[in-house]
């Protein structure tokens, strides 16, 4: 059986720019991921699939392997992070080399550790699982949501206006920082998220989608917290 993880770091990013290799508390935000697949010694292979020479240069130095550079079609403002997934075992198969198990990991995750990956992985093996997504629960229920419309307000579901939050079943989102999955699954289906797809379940102070400059400055707090709280 063979591993790999696949660190998906485009170039081009225009919200903030060089996103993925802006000084994140100390280094690139893209090491943090590297450095937690090598660490975890759950994979054969650490890769980075990118478009970007200086992203390419980064990703090296931290360790990571860059066999090839990423193809234009699959690093458009279209492409999908399945397309980059498809596109790197596409091309290790071409190469002789087939993995069946795998882990995607986005490159402004920081928050991603190799006990975490480790316990992913080892939950994919012990469930059969087709993939296992770390989730994060909303802090709100969403079943009471409003909605506004020529400035008025209004529930998007009447029948939960009366419930107690506590009586609402939780909602959860991904958090947006790796996937582990069974390759011959995911290149079947097309997707990581299928019948068989397990949970990790993450808390809030540990998950931060880093869209803006503001995201950034959060996700800089909340780290400096489970560092704290770990040490």
């Amino acid at each position: 059986m063979s591993t790999i993880a696949i660190i998906t770091a485009r170039g081009g990013s225009k919200r903030i720019p060089h996103k993925n290799i802006k000084e994140f508390m100390g280094k690139p935000i893209l090491c943090y991921g590297i450095e937690a697949a090598i660490a975890s010694e759950a994979f054969d292979e650490v890769m980075v699939s990118t478009d970007d020479a200086e992203i390419a240069e980064i990703a090296r130095k931290a360790g990571a392997k860059v066999p090839f550079m990423r193809s234009e079609k699959a690093s458009s403002d279209f492409a999908t992070t399945a397309d980059a997934i498809r596109e790197v075992l596409e091309e290790y198969q071409k190469r002789g080399t087939i993995f069946t198990e795998a882990a995607v990991i986005y490159p402004t995750a920081p928050f991603i550790t190799a006990d975490k990956l480790r316990d992913g992985m080892r939950l994919l093996k012990d469930m059969n699982a087709d993939s296992v997504l770390p989730v994060v629960r909303f802090s709100f229920p969403p079943q009471r949501a409003f909605y506004v419309r020529d400035g008025k307000l209004g529930f998007f579901h009447e029948e939960y206006k009366n419930c107690r939050s506590q009586d609402l079943e939780p909602y959860y989102h991904d958090c947006g920082q790796y996937c582990c999955f069974k390759t011959e699954t995911f290149l079947e289906k097309g997707s990581l998220v299928t019948e068989k797809t397990y949970a990790q379940v993450f808390p809030e102070s540990e998950v931060q989608d880093i869209d803006t400059l503001e995201d950034w400055k959060i996700a800089e707090i909340k780290y400096a917290m489970m560092k704290e709280k770990n040490s």
